[in-house]
């Protein structure tokens, strides 16, 4: 089996209800995104971020709080991990329980990682009681995550397979439910086609072309990634 270099790739993903999203995915976002909203006078300000790792989660959760250094409140909370496995959230001074955890559990439930999320509260002179806050902060999540399609994380790699033309139609016609598209195709005197399929398929692609690749059918190489 040749060398494997999967990487996270993310793919519009054009349904945010709960219903449409696929369980053996995960999602997140490609770009900072901010939204407020208002409850009994205080401003709830929703900001989202990308992030792969403890240290770019801490940083943008730190920079927002600096940006909102005069605000009440600024609460967090972030998912990581290919499954969602590394969460990790604070009330930052709200009553316990009323901030982070919703955030948290907003997040889980559209089924994201590789997010970091800061809500900014300033407060209204209104107080909302735990009900309210736990409420406010989740809607302020979830107003933030339905401003835009979400992108579907998957773990991808590119394969050249180089095969005649009288093959092609064989060899096509056997692989195609394990790509999840094909990128490219060039015609010479062999078709040449760059394909992206997913980690959770190769082994078994992989046997399939290593075998046409021993009766000199085509020829196949993984595609390493910068």
């Amino acid at each position: 089996m040749q060398l494997i270099t999967p990487v996270w790739r993310m793919y519009l993903f054009l349904g945010n209800n709960e219903n449409m999203r696929d369980e053996n995915y995960f999602y997140s976002i490609e770009h900072q995104r901010t939204t407020s909203i208002k409850v009994k006078r205080s401003i709830f300000i929703c900001t989202l971020e990308y992030v792969d790792s403890i240290e770019k989660a801490k940083n943008f959760i730190s920079r927002i709080s600096k940006e909102n250094k005069t605000a009440t409140h600024n609460c967090w909370a972030y998912i990581l991990g290919e499954k969602g496995e590394v969460v990790h959230c604070s009330d930052a001074g709200e009553p316990s329980g009323t901030a982070g955890k919703p955030m948290l559990n907003m997040m889980v439930s559209h089924g994201m990682t590789h997010i970091a999320a800061v809500v900014t509260r300033h407060f209204g002179g209104v107080k909302l009681g735990v009900r309210g806050l736990i409420e406010a902060y989740g809607v302020s999540v979830k107003h933030t995550l339905d401003q835009k399609p979400l992108k579907k994380l998957i773990q991808a790699m590119d394969i050249d397979i180089e095969v005649s033309y009288e093959f092609n139609d064989i060899l096509m016609n056997q692989i195609k439910n394990y790509l999840y598209r094909i990128k490219n195709t060039t015609y010479t005197d062999k078709i040449v086609h760059r394909v992206e399929i997913e980690l959770k398929d190769y082994a078994e692609l992989n046997t399939l072309l290593s075998e046409y690749q021993s009766r000199e059918k085509l020829k196949f190489s993984v595609i390493p990634q910068s």
